[in-house]
């Protein structure tokens, strides 16, 4: 023992005790020495310190094991959480009981008020010959109901007072008709005022304890301050509400209900009233409202029932008890919920600590290892998922290498079919174009081509792929190279014939009928396509066209738009399509704008699409700009109507204009 108290940690349990021998030497040896009280307070202080290093060493022992911890944690979750609903009840209890209590008061008040108002509005109606008898047999019965009641009946015939000898003057010039608590000459009122064209009418009630008193019938104590210090206002004190009758007199005890238990407390509760002045007309001061009541006579007026089942036992009563039992069940389930909490801490620990371990093991990098699972309760499914999710890691690591070596095909795949696309802008005289092409996704399924051919013609086309992605973008790729295939086949073939120059030798209806018969014939039913083939002669200025369930391309002339016909259905979905061909000679100035759906369908975050009308808008307010300008500029007012920069379907444009 003396070793462990030689200890250099252990020098302030050495000093304890020594001053504690030294107070039981004291006490016994000299009882009445003055050191005995320094060696007392001396032991106190070294006690409590020894006791709070202890008992700190013994908490850090409690809680190293996560057992401990969550040990310690149940009891503060058992604990804590009791005593803050326990508050947080009586806090509602208070603010409820406190808000019913005024609510009460005031709806008195603005009760009594309406009826002095009422009065003073029939005396006001009542003819001047029939004022006396009426007041002579109204004034008594007010008179009972609010005792010293005042009124006075200002009328141009003379003026009426009840009681007679009542000194109650007109009020200032200023005042409306008006019902509530007024402040004349220092003393508070509950007052009513009606002024019409033939008459005045002013009833007073004074405020004092009796009446402020049958506000709060059965229920408590009310009184009204000003809101300034000391009770006080600009006009002086308010007689019958001063601070001391409002809360120490003997009578406002005796006004107060008795408690019905122990816990049957007081309930103070404030509130503001607005309080008109005499002399200052529509200028209210608010003041204070206060009400002490008690849980009891709340209860009471709540459950509307004052009647006792047997003696001592009423409504509010049982309400109490059944409160008590519920509260004494609940704390019988928090402290069974604290045993049943130790009992599974353990549980709950060894399930941590293998999950734990097998998190280690899997950021080493070893997916291999499994942890050990019993029971059939959620921290042994948490296991088998941990095992699943090791087993999936290394699953998900194979599908990454895979989808990086997808997104890399893919990005091949663009190149090349950016690399499909016309490198170069044609030269054909008096025309100049612009197109371009974004894909919603890595790859398009919409498509633009055009095509330098014999004697100053241009072969044009743009189209749409049903779909999106991969399949999309290689059916583009098939009906590129088909169009293209029968292009330089009609041009071989009308060189062939001696007959180079001839427009007829292209004839847009043929090409589109064979690239249908060709789609339908080595493509899947449900893959099928949009386009527009058409071939502009330099020469001439007339442009010849095949529309096959394309969105009609726009002519913009002199202001106005002109809608390119269609001639047919989608190729590639029926194989007996049949397809016409139509012409249309461009001016000078003329704009041609060929688009596709991806242009005119795209919504906004309201589901409204971007439609043709907007697209005419953009083209017609750039109709003079060069042709490169409105393709950027139909494509900034797609992007802004999306309010996102991701495309919803690919965009595809063709603008020529004839010079």
């Amino acid at each position: 023992m003396l070793r462990f108290l030689r200890r250099p940690k252990r020098r302030l349990e050495f000093m304890a005790a020594a001053a504690c021998c030294g107070f039981l030497v004291g006490r016994y040896l000299a009882p009445s020495s003055p050191w005995l009280l320094v060696l007392t307070l001396a032991a106190f202080a070294l006690s409590a310190g020894v006791l709070l290093r202890w008992v700190r060493w013994g908490i850090r022992k409690l809680i190293w094991r996560l057992r401990n911890r969550l040990l310690v944690a149940y009891l503060f979750i058992a604990v804590v959480p009791l005593v803050l609903v326990s508050g947080l009840v009586a806090i509602g209890a208070w603010i409820l009981a406190g808000q019913i209590a005024v609510y009460v008061v005031l709806s008195e008040l603005e009760r009594q008020a309406g009826t002095l108002l009422e009065v003073a509005e029939g005396l006001a109606l009542t003819p001047a010959r029939s004022l006396p008898d009426r007041l002579r047999w109204i004034g008594p019965y007010l008179r009972e109901r609010y005792p010293g009641l005042e009124l006075a009946v200002f009328r141009s015939e003379g003026m009426w007072r009840y009681p007679p000898h009542s000194s109650l003057d007109r009020p200032p010039p200023g005042w409306a008709d008006h019902a509530g608590l007024l402040n004349k000459d220092g003393a508070l009122y509950l007052w009513a005022h009606v002024k019409r064209a033939v008459a005045e009418v002013v009833v007073l009630v004074p405020m004092d304890a009796e009446a402020r008193a049958r506000l709060a019938s059965r229920l408590g104590e009310v009184s009204i301050l000003p809101v300034s210090s000391g009770g006080a206002t600009s006009s002086g004190r308010l007689r019958g509400v001063s601070r001391s009758e409002g809360y120490r007199s003997e009578e406002r005890e005796s006004r107060l209900p008795p408690a019905s238990n122990r816990l049957d407390r007081e309930v103070d509760y404030a509130a503001p009233v607005p309080v008109g002045h005499w002399e200052r007309p529509h200028q209210e001061q608010n003041h204070i409202l206060f009400v002490r009541t008690r849980w009891s006579a709340v209860l009471r007026l709540v459950f509307g029932q004052t009647v006792e089942w047997r003696e001592g036992v009423t409504s509010a009563y049982l309400a109490s008890v059944l409160f008590l039992a519920v509260a004494g069940a609940f704390l019988v389930v928090e402290l069974a919920s604290l045993v049943i909490g130790v009992n599974l801490t353990r549980t709950i620990t060894r399930a941590v600590h293998e999950l734990y371990t097998g998190t280690q093991r899997v950021m080493q990098g070893d997916f291999s290892h499994r942890i050990q699972v019993r029971g059939s309760d959620q921290l042994a499914e948490l296991g088998r998922s941990f095992n699943r999710m090791s087993e999936n890691l290394a699953r998900l690591l194979e599908i990454a290498k895979e989808k990086e070596r997808l997104q890399s095909e893919l990005e091949i795949a663009r190149e090349v079919q950016n690399q499909l696309y016309p490198r170069a802008l044609p030269e054909v005289t008096g025309l100049r174009l612009r197109a371009l092409c974004k894909p919603a996704r890595m790859v398009s399924g919409d498509y633009y081509d055009y095509i330098a051919l014999p004697d100053a013609r241009l072969a044009m086309a743009i189209g749409d792929v049903a779909g999106k992605g991969i399949s999309a973008a290689l059916l583009t790729a098939t009906v590129q190279s088909m169009i293209r295939a029968q292009i330089r086949m009609a041009v071989e073939q009308a060189r062939a014939g001696g007959d180079g120059s001839s427009s007829r030798s292209f004839s847009t209806a043929e090409l589109v009928a064979r690239l249908n018969q060709h789609l339908y014939a080595y493509t899947p039913p449900e893959k099928f396509a949009t386009i527009c083939v058409g071939i502009y002669d330099a020469a001439t200025g007339v442009l010849t066209y095949t529309n096959a369930g394309h969105p009609p391309p726009l002519v913009v002339r002199d202001g106005g738009v002109l809608r390119l016909e269609i001639h047919g259905m989608v190729v590639g979905a029926f194989p007996s399509g049949r397809y016409e061909e139509s012409s249309i000679r461009l001016e000078e100035g003329d704009l041609l704008v060929c688009f596709t759906d991806g242009v005119t369908e795209p919504e906004n975050e309201y589901g409204e699409m971007f439609g043709e009308h907007r697209l005419l808008e953009v083209v017609l307010r750039h109709a003079r700009s060069d042709p490169g300008e409105i393709v950027a500029a139909i494509e900034e007012a797609v992007h802004e109507w999306c309010g996102t920069a991701e495309l919803q379907d690919d965009l595809t444009l063709m603008v020529a204009r004839k010079l």
